[in-house]
């Protein structure tokens, strides 16, 4: 039976109790730009809270950080940018930057066009120790031999290696995920993101029986994607009225 630790209040404190190392996934979307009042409760202090994720993860752990960019007077903020290199200045591997397409538009000035994404940093704490790849991209070219040529460094070509094996009908799902949001479902949290986002994260990067964080834990989405999966967790929210939420989510997953 996997454990559920949710708690309440301000997540850098809360994460000083965890010992090190024992976090194998962190998947986790925190207040950007001010985009969200969360009920005033968005304060937080990224580079505490990135070192404390360092020390918490495991060798060949995982974070998934969930993140967009605001516009102010005509610029993005880079915000998302600026943190994925601290990430890297205090020890993390950029393993991938990954995209989630979301299905609906914001709408920005007329002079850009609309943006319809967030990016998902894949960051791990050395080489990852876990990678269960999901494969439900449907090949065009199914029961096609495999032919092709890549391109070397001094800009000559060779044959792939796999030339002569047969395409399977499912391969290897690319770094975009275009995920439908199902919206907020009546838990009155304002940016929720999608279950499947949560669940297809805690598939390819842990096992059953792995520890999963997230200190921003909102109205718990990723907790319920790890019960679901048979995994323990470990979750944080200072607001009072989004934990009660989540509280309330994840005793519905339980039963």
């Amino acid at each position: 039976m996997s454990e559920v630790d949710l708690r309440n209040g301000d997540c850098l404190e809360l994460m000083k109790t965890i010992p090190d190392g024992s976090v194998d996934l962190t998947v986790t979307s925190p207040p950007y730009d001010n985009l969200r009042t969360y009920n005033g409760n968005c304060r937080w202090e990224f580079e505490g809270i990135a070192k404390e994720l360092f020390r918490v993860t495991k060798q060949g752990g995982v974070v998934v950080w969930v993140v967009g960019e605001a516009t102010f007077n005509g610029s993005e903020t880079g915000t998302s940018f600026r943190q994925a290199l601290f990430f890297k200045e205090i020890g993390f591997n950029l393993h991938d930057t990954m995209i989630y397409q979301k299905p609906a538009l914001t709408f920005p000035d007329t002079n850009r066009y609309y943006q319809d994404f967030e990016y998902m940093f894949v960051l791990s704490k050395g080489k990852p120790e876990t990678f269960n790849p999901i494969t439900d991209r449907k090949n065009k070219t199914h029961g096609d031999k495999v032919h092709g040529t890549v391109r070397e460094k001094d800009g000559s070509t060779s044959k792939k290696v796999c030339i002569g094996n047969i395409t399977k009908e499912y391969g290897r799902r690319f770094n975009i995920w275009k995920i439908p949001n199902p919206g907020r479902a009546g838990n009155k949290h304002p940016a929720t993101f999608p279950l499947k986002l949560a669940l297809d994260h805690i598939v390819s990067w842990s096992n059953e029986g792995d520890t999963i964080l997230d200190p921003f834990l909102g109205s718990g989405t990723t907790a319920v994607a790890a019960k679901s999966l048979n995994r323990n967790f470990i979750g944080f929210e200072l607001d009072q009225t989004y934990f009660d939420i989540a509280q309330k989510r994840i005793a519905e997953t339980l039963c």
